[in-house]
């Protein structure tokens, strides 16, 4: 079995010889001692540990690369957002990104005036809403439907808003194949990242199979770990693909009966298995302690996205061992439509970072991705400056250090906020290497490069 050293890399210890073999850290030697089949040259850059994306969504994330943007930068109002989509090819229009400030929300009618002829379904660039002409309505029988996300009038009519109901969506279009994979994976090579967890909640049998595949045949070649897996299911994986916390989803636009949630909380607990909640609004995580009041916490149980924290909730997160998995990069992404329309009350608890550390909170960080953006650089420069699209500031009493911030990323995937992994002799050979010293990197985070990306051994970019 034939070596491969990277030859001069900055570790936290200086600059060293780190030998890779069968997958694993081998050995750590002083500069220009180890020899191997294969040498790349560090010439001094930083070797870290593979990032981890603790939140994403990899099947959506395809899907995004082939729709029509119909929300800021590249779309800003209606005229702009009618060209785009008259603009757009084939059968269907998928359009993802929305946003009230391009038009208002959106109803049948309103995309109906915008695409009369053509089925249309453009997402709100939360994931949270569907919105179908009537083209569309009538292809996929939206008013014979009986999800309750579908949103009705007065009348009873559906209005062409759909809520959290991607499940039924899905089972009514037009049968397609899964999305190719091979580009999210490239792209996630590129960034540096070796591992990720998929958050999609609720996955079917296709779905799953289609990412164990796209995993199995090195589309997405980073470890995974899956939250969607339903609770009764028992999906036999290798080792480098893992059930995770068990994904509920606490919707704001219609809040679960709090016996009903802990019922499905107490079976993910009976199981051994954590629970992973979207948790967005004050409301939705006030109702989530109290449950966990009721049922317990087990050790892992997390939240998704913490969106809005109170200070007041801080010390309770603590106390009960829970984990947010958050994202700060939507303040770089959009921060200054919550300085527009988030209550200002709100605003210094938006995506709390500093405060959760300091607080003694297990906090990871993630991108969201497609609905944040994917860079775990952009990220991390993110939470570093809190700063809008427009140049001001979101709540910059949460600024973090970059090396805190990258540290959330470096967490193991089955342990978000907890202590970053290191690159050391017998940890798997999951690795990134960047063009410069750590020092440099982190001065600049969002303008780093990452040289070489390494998973399980295999060098993957260079």
């Amino acid at each position: 079995m034939s070596d491969t050293v990277f030859r001069d890399v900055e570790l936290p210890e200086g600059r060293r010889d780190v030998v890779m073999r069968g997958g694993i850290v081998a050995d750590i030697t002083a500069p220009g001692t180890a020899a191997g089949a294969t040498i790349i040259d560090g010439r001094g850059g930083a070797l870290l540990p593979g990032l981890h994306d603790h939140h994403l969504h990899l099947h959506a994330m395809a899907a995004a690369a082939d729709s029509v943007r119909c929300g800021p930068p590249d779309v800003t109002d209606l005229d702009a957002l009618e060209s785009a989509l008259v603009a757009a090819q084939g059968d269907w229009i998928r359009g993802v990104g929305y946003t009230e400030t391009v038009g208002g929300l959106l109803d049948r009618a309103s995309v109906d005036l915008l695409v009369p002829d053509r089925p249309v379904r453009i997402q709100h660039r939360s994931g949270a809403l569907w919105i179908l002409n009537s083209p569309a309505s009538e292809l996929v029988g939206l008013d014979r439907g009986t999800h309750p996300g579908i949103e009705r009038d007065a009348n009873g009519i559906p209005t062409g808003r759909l809520w959290r109901a991607d499940d039924w969506l899905r089972a009514h279009l037009p049968h397609s194949p899964p999305p190719d994979l091979r580009a999210v994976g490239q792209q996630l090579t590129r960034s540096g990242i070796t591992g990720v967890t998929d958050a999609t909640p609720d996955l079917s049998s296709a779905t799953l199979d289609a990412l164990v595949t796209a995993h199995r045949i090195g589309a997405v070649p980073q470890r995974l770990q899956l939250l969607g897996v339903g609770i009764d299911d028992t999906p036999s994986f290798d080792d480098t693909i893992t059930v995770g916390p068990y994904k509920i989803v606490i919707a704001d636009s219609a809040l679960p009966d709090l016996e009903d949630l802990a019922d499905t909380i107490r079976r993910a607990h009976a199981r051994r298995r954590p629970v992973a909640v979207h948790c967005v609004s004050r409301v939705a995580l006030a109702l989530l302690l109290a449950v966990f009041d009721d049922v317990g916490v087990l050790a892992g149980d997390r939240i998704e996205h913490g969106s809005i924290i109170g200070a007041d909730a801080i010390a309770d997160l603590a106390a009960r061992g829970l984990r947010v998995v958050t994202q700060p990069g939507f303040v770089a992404d959009r921060g200054d439509d919550y300085l527009r329309r988030v209550d200002a009350g709100d605003l210094p608890d938006l995506y709390r970072c500093r405060s959760l550390l300091a607080g003694g909170v297990h906090t990871a960080m993630s991108s969201d991705a497609p609905y944040g953006p994917l860079d775990p650089w952009v990220v991390i420069a993110a939470a570093v400056q809190r700063r809008a699209p427009t140049g001001e500031i979101v709540g910059a009493g949460e600024r973090v250090t970059a090396a805190d911030a990258l540290d959330g990323y470096l967490a193991p995937l089955d342990d978000p906020g907890g202590p970053p992994r290191r690159v050391q002799v017998g940890a798997d050979a999951d690795l990134v290497l960047l063009d410069r010293p750590l020092a440099d990197a982190l001065a600049a985070p969002a303008a780093q490069r990452v040289r070489c990306t390494v998973i399980a051994g295999q060098v993957l970019v260079e």
